[in-house]
């Protein structure tokens, strides 16, 4: 029986660990050529020679490297039919706007943000030689309400990756090609796991709100962003798609 994805062509970035590598495996699972797109070589190639995929270094805040991901992704398996940016990061000095300097907000909207405009305005040209496809823009649930904890550049950059999500989907639906931003609530990813070892009362702080109690798995938003990047989603675009155990829907005051 034919995979979900079976004859599609993805492209996945942030995707030697976390959430990219999940879905990147379960990408390949339904039957899908991945090029897994990352700096971190060793993981990287690991990633890809797990699922016979390729592996492709790449900055994704560089206009040239993400061209030359695309292109290097079409050269080996024909084109392209997937792009799920996903790659981004949320460092520790990111924190309050009265304690957040400039270059982190640079390096925070270069990474969240900047990447995803990249990779759409250089990758879409790919989906429409292929008639059509799917983008899975990675936002937040803090794109749709405030954070407990702040992280002011992340939660801005989030914002524009979903509003930009919206606009795209709109602009090129009558081609085919669908835009969604996946928008995860906390995830069990090693990020998180360090919180919790360095500020355990700051991250007791996200997981009161959560009225499943417990943070996400990274295959639990794979398996969102699997159903996004297939056919069964056809009418699903432009769409602010919360994956977040309940968090936007619960109203719960911290003690």
């Amino acid at each position: 029986m034919p995979g979900r994805l079976e004859g599609k062509v993805a492209a996945i970035t942030g995707a030697a660990s976390g959430i990219g590598r999940e879905a990147a495996k379960r990408f390949a699972e339904e039957g899908a050529k991945v090029c897994i797109v990352d700096l971190a070589d060793e993981p990287g190639r690991e990633a890809a020679t797990e699922i016979e995929g390729l592996y492709v270094h790449a900055d994704v805040t560089d206009p040239e490297d993400v061209q030359q991901m695309y292109r290097e992704a079409a050269e080996a398996f024909g084109g392209v039919d997937v792009l799920f940016n996903n790659a981004g990061i949320s460092p520790p000095d990111d924190d309050s706007i009265l304690e957040t300097e400039m270059e982190a907000w640079d390096r925070v909207q270069n990474v969240n943000l900047k990447s995803v405009y990249l990779c759409c305005k250089y990758g879409i040209p790919h989906l429409l030689k292929r008639g059509g496809g799917s983008v899975i823009n990675t936002a937040s649930f803090v794109a749709v309400m405030g954070a407990a904890t702040s992280q002011v550049s992340y939660t801005a950059s989030k914002g524009g990756v979903l509003a930009m999500s919206r606009e795209l989907g709109v602009q090129f639906a009558r081609q085919g090609i669908r835009v969604n931003a996946l928008c995860p609530g906390p995830v069990n990813t090693p990020l998180l796991q360090e919180l919790f070892a360095k500020d355990p009362e700051k991250a007791q702080r996200r997981l009161v709100h959560l009225p499943m109690g417990r943070f996400a798995e990274a295959v639990e938003i794979a398996n969102a962003a699997l159903f996004l990047a297939s056919d069964e989603s056809s009418y699903v675009n432009a769409s602010t798609f919360l994956v977040d155990g309940g968090l936007s829907g619960a109203y719960v005051t911290p003690e």
